[in-house]
């Protein structure tokens, strides 16, 4: 791999780590507020999709780690 790819992939690994944080937080703060409801909420339909929506957040999130773990394979760092 030449150095302007090497390069391109370690900006594009800058983004995917800006973006990781960002859904780390907001992860963060759908799980704080459906374990902040009382629990008539969580087992009804307003807690039952907040819990999905932190479960594909934390999917994304996940995903995004796989992506960066890769691009560093890619680069063999």
């Amino acid at each position: 791999m030449n150095d302007a790819r090497r390069k391109e992939i370690e900006e594009i690994k800058l983004h995917l780590e800006s973006m990781k944080e960002r859904l780390e937080a907001v992860q963060s703060e759908e799980q704080d507020y459906y374990d902040n409801m009382p629990e008539s909420f969580q087992n009804g339909e307003k807690g039952e999709k907040a819990q999905e929506a932190a479960d594909e957040l934390q999917e994304a999130f996940d995903a995004i780690e796989e992506a960066i773990s890769h691009c560093n394979t890619a680069t063999g760092g």
